[in-house]
């Protein structure tokens, strides 16, 4: 079968090259690290993860832990490294971000298929071809991205979130608790009261930050909203945001405080811990003035501090097919973050689609859909809907999906919802004879 080219080494990438790799079908997967570097990106592995070591939710009660159970139905390689590479987070899934990479590295050069090519690609090549080059797609490559989809592409800005040692932590302030106490004591919480949050607001209204370009659109996703700009939508946002108190009483006074700041581990070893939700455009000496008023980071030891970077995007609903296909090159697909999906999960799904995808387009076979009554097909009906207007990226999130056959409120709806997804994604694999996990001699454990 002809040999399938994929651009790009993230989840998205590599997750597209081992759905066609455990099929049998050679790949070359170009990625540009470590021969040329990006502004967020720290290492040449597969994979690395640059924002947070979040997987985010597991329960089935959300739509992205149904997507990660779709995506363990589906032979997903993302999925399983990151299971085998999990850290304690409370109901969420988080992950080692050095043993995960490393994991996803060693399985993708150790298959016999894929072909890892360590340079930078400028144009889009001839035949089949995934383009999964991310937020940070280079200007040579998004020019002929442009020339091939002929339209611009759109631009907004994604965020990191400062890492600190946990030995600089005063644990005789913070303390370890999960919200509502789900999943043990797998968070840090640093403790706020009424004035001590309000000088933080001050603190980081007053910040001088990182001057935006004159030729760079910012547009903000919500989900990776930086503090400052919630602290100038008013005083209260950050209290009702990524500080929102809810479910997390301190053990010493038994009371709710009035504001937390929640680190999450970001390490095996508990060595490490990112602020949950603070990213940020603060000057790197800023930062570190403001965070340590937070009561416990008084003496802080910043690992790695936050910072924004350009996310590219393109017009998916105007120039996509739910196959992932480009309208005007049916063998060229896209994946990941450039289709206008947000989250490592949201991106590995749309690899491991137009993997799937490209193999049975080599392989003469009709192309996949998914129900639209799955987490996975919903996101992608919404990325790829015909006549949108100022399309934004999107998280999956159940209200994507089509209603139910009878009306349903609050947890049973969505129980509801989760059961209909898996019963039709079971029976969609079986009609178009997608192989469960186990299924095929590449499925070799993967993990620390």
């Amino acid at each position: 079968m002809e040999r399938v080219q994929i651009i790009g080494g993230g989840l998205a990438g590599c997750e597209a090259a081992w759905q066609l790799a455990r099929h049998g079908v050679d790949v070359d997967l170009f990625e540009m690290r470590p021969v040329r570097g990006t502004e967020a990106h720290h290492t040449g592995k597969l994979a690395e993860l640059v924002c947070s070591n979040s997987f985010r939710n597991e329960s089935l009660e959300t739509a992205i832990g149904l997507l990660k159970e779709e995506l363990r139905r589906l032979g997903s390689l993302v999925i399983r490294v990151a299971d085998g590479c999990r850290v304690p987070a409370g109901s969420a899934l988080a992950v080692d971000r050095e043993q995960f990479a490393e994991a996803v590295t060693r399985e993708i050069e150790g298959s016999p298929h894929v072909r890892v090519l360590r340079e930078e690609v400028t144009r889009v090549p001839e035949g089949v071809c995934i383009v999964a080059t991310g937020p940070l797609t280079s200007q040579s490559l998004s020019q002929s991205l442009q020339q091939q989809l002929g339209m611009r592409h759109l631009y907004f800005y994604d965020a990191i979130a400062p890492i600190i040692a946990a030995e600089s932590i005063d644990m005789e302030i913070a303390y370890k608790a999960s919200r509502y106490g789900k999943g043990g004591e797998d968070y840090i919480n640093c403790p706020l009261n009424r004035e001590q949050y309000y000088a933080f607001v001050r603190a980081v209204q007053g910040a001088e930050k990182v001057a935006t370009k004159d030729f760079e659109r910012c547009v903000y996703f919500e989900g990776c909203m930086p503090i400052e700009e919630m602290a100038r939508r008013g005083p209260d946002t950050l209290a009702f945001g990524p500080m929102r108190p809810v479910g997390l009483l301190d053990p010493r006074t038994g009371r709710r405080p009035h504001a937390v700041v929640q680190l999450r581990q970001d390490d095996s070893d508990g060595r490490l811990f990112n602020m949950v939700g603070f990213q940020t455009k603060m000057k790197y000496p800023e930062q570190r003035r403001v965070f340590r008023m937070i009561p416990g980071l008084e003496n802080a030891e910043f690992v790695r501090l936050g910072s924004l970077h350009r996310n590219t995007f393109v017009n998916s609903p105007a120039v996509l097919l739910p196959t992932l296909q480009v309208l005007s090159c049916r063998r060229l697909f896209v994946a990941g973050q450039l289709v206008g999906v947000e989250g490592y999960v949201e991106s590995a799904a749309t690899g491991l689609h137009a993997g799937l995808n490209s193999l049975r387009m080599v392989s003469g076979q009709p192309l996949l859909v998914p129900p639209r009554t799955t987490s996975l097909g919903s996101l992608l009906a919404y990325v790829t809907q015909r006549g949108k207007r100022d399309f934004q990226p999107m998280n999956a999130n159940y209200g994507l999906f089509p209603p139910l056959a009878t009306q349903r409120r609050g947890r049973e709806k969505k129980a509801a919802l989760a059961e209909r997804a898996l019963q039709d994604l079971e029976g969609w694999m079986r009609i178009m004879g997608l192989p469960r996990p186990g299924d095929d001699a590449m499925q070799a454990s993967a993990g620390p």
